[in-house]
């Protein structure tokens, strides 16, 4: 995303834009992620002629939408259930990425055990074909309801419930296939543990631009989705009087939703856990055996670690049993590096910000050793405060000392935070400053956002990310340009994805959230336009147009439970649950 060679929204000057060159739009592509885009023969597009990503490419929307806003619906139910369209249409492109091309992949590599294709095939192909049906329909009843089509026939066509009824209740016959897919993960983990062909096709799956997220979020995306028709739902049944003729239908339905989701919930948390751990375990090196029955992750995030060279920058991982705390080595896939870990058994906490003279700083007391830390600002060290606070007491309820976490190829090393193998390279140190563009393959994991940006996030949060998605048309525009560009988006895992249209199989770029402000224009900035939000970081501006005032609402809800800290800190519907 940027306007001309060398602007400030170019990727050169921003840690947080991220192209898709001829890699994968997350980072995790063998290409270097500065480069804009490809053209279809395979040359590098210069940014003055990739049509996305510059203003000059850019088609004028404004009097167009204008005058097309004017003929559609204005009933909120309408924007509600655009969103479910809207939606629908990213989450049977996600579904695609595991029916089509992971299954590709999958089908001619004899790495894949059958057993392990074949559950995946009969667990998620109904699910699909079933969703592909359900999409028409949302579709025509869209179509109906604007005017499209039987122009002449109104009423009947301006609801949504009975679609969503029928529709729900045919999801329900696939229970049986919705609960196979925690299986599903657990055997494809197991497959790529007990070989290391299935792992690396599984890399080098996750690669493709086509995996714009970590494959095993794919697998999770039906439990997911059942989530968000609640959700649709619950606004509908709150918008509509008891009265109104689509309020019986949104009813029954949410009362049909509700009860999937009840039935699949405990599964869902622990899958999300099990899938959140095997993603940490990518980017950690230094601990063999992270995914153990019982230990759950509860919050990651940089720190500020004192030592005898001073307040040094670390990434720490809170487990339910141990504290982890690592820096961000040179190594070919970008991993981070353990340095130690604090078992919580017997762990007391304190407040040091007198003591060491050190701002937002605290002292973790161990059995074994004691460590002084700093957090960015207040909100951050109450947040890890609490949440170490909680895992302590959560470790002392079990009735012994966890064993080690660390694996033994690092015990051996001995490292000590001050000692000679830990000593960092000035290559090591000036990495831990470049910018995400420069990442090679998972190069832009929510991991590496959270060090770049100083930040932290909890499992509460990954959970409130789920239940926040959004997908729908907007149009964009650089600070320091005059059109607004009509793009896709889809909001998702702390991100925006940039498409061309919704049919597009795979993102432009995308431009992670976390540490970023939304707020509206103010009169200063001269934008004269309904329903437009701001999105802020340093010197980096961008400025959102959505269609309608829900719409506006609903992005700015969104995108505020990934950035702001009052949001995030917010209990979880489902924080209870942990």
């Amino acid at each position: 995303m940027q306007e001309s060679p060398g602007s400030e929204d170019s990727p050169e000057g921003s840690p947080h834009v991220v192209v898709n060159g001829s890699g994968s739009v997350n980072g995790r592509g063998t290409g270097s992620i500065g480069v804009l885009g490809q053209s279809p023969d395979g040359r590098l597009l210069s940014p003055l002629t990739s049509p996305l990503l510059t203003d000059a490419g850019c088609v004028r929307h404004d009097d167009e939408d204008e005058a097309r806003r004017k003929k559609f619906p204005t009933d909120k139910a309408y924007f509600i259930a655009k969103e479910l369209l809207t939606t629908e249409r990213t989450y049977l492109k996600d579904l695609q990425v595991i029916t089509e091309s992971f299954q590709s992949v999958a089908g001619k590599d004899e790495a894949f055990p059958d057993s392990v294709k074949n559950l995946i095939s009969a667990s998620y192909d109904p699910v699909y074909k079933f969703h592909q049906g359900f999409l028409k329909e949302v579709e025509q009843r869209l179509a109906q309801w604007e005017g499209r089509s039987n122009a002449h026939i109104k009423g009947d066509y301006q609801r949504i419930g009975d679609v969503l009824l029928k529709n729900i209740q045919g999801l329900r016959q696939l229970t049986v296939h919705l609960q196979k897919h925690s299986e599903c993960l657990v055997e494809l983990e197991r497959a790529c543990r007990s070989s290391r062909k299935a792992e690396a096709a599984c890399r080098d799956f996750e690669q493709q631009r086509v995996c714009y997220l970590p494959l095993n979020i794919f697998l999770l995306r039906p439990l997911h989705r059942l989530l968000h028709y609640k959700l649709i739902l619950e606004r509908l049944c709150k918008h509509y009087p008891p009265t109104h003729d689509d309020f019986r239908d949104c009813r029954a339905a949410l009362a049909d939703i509700s009860e999937m989701v009840l039935q699949l919930q405990g599964a869902m948390m622990k899958m999300e856990n099990f899938q959140k751990l095997l993603e940490l375990k990518k980017d950690l090196t230094g601990i063999d055996n992270l995914a153990i029955p019982g230990r759950e992750f509860i919050r990651l995030g940089c720190l500020s670690k004192l030592s005898g060279k001073g307040l040094q920058q670390r990434m720490f991982f809170l487990f339910s049993d141990s504290l982890v705390y690592t820096s961000r080595g040179l190594t070919p896939s970008n991993q981070f590096k353990v340095h130690g870990q604090l078992p919580l058994y017997g762990m007391t906490i304190r407040e040091s910000e007198e003591e060491w003279g050190v701002p937002h700083s605290f002292t973790l007391f161990g059995q074994r050793q004691s460590v002084v830390v700093a957090a960015s600002c207040e909100s951050e060290m109450e947040r890890w405060v609490e949440d170490i606070r909680m895992a302590i007491d959560l470790a002392e309820q079990t009735s012994s000392p966890n064993t080690d976490l660390l694996s033994t190829s690092l015990s051996d090393n001995k490292l000590s935070e001050d000692g000679g193998a830990e000593l960092e390279s000035e290559e090591e140190l000036c990495g831990s400053r470049s910018s995400l563009e420069r990442q090679g393959q998972r190069g832009n994991t929510t991991v590496h956002v959270c060090w770049h940006r100083n930040t932290s996030v909890s499992m509460v949060d990954f959970s409130v990310a789920v239940e926040n998605q959004l997908s729908g048309n907007l149009l964009r525009k650089f600070k320091n340009s005059n059109g607004w560009q009509k793009l896709w988006v889809v909001f998702t895992n702390f991100s925006l994805f940039f498409y061309k249209s919704h049919q597009d199989d795979y993102p432009l770029a995308s431009l992670p959230l976390l540490g970023y402000s939304v707020t509206v224009p103010s009169e200063s900035e001269s934008i004269h336009k309904d329903y437009v939000f701001k999105l802020h970081f340093k010197s980096h501006v961008y400025y959102f147009r959505s269609e309608s005032e829900y719409t506006f609402e609903r992005w700015m809800e969104v995108i505020r439970s990934a950035t702001c800290s009052a949001s995030r800190s917010l209990p979880s519907t489902r924080k209870d649950l942990y």
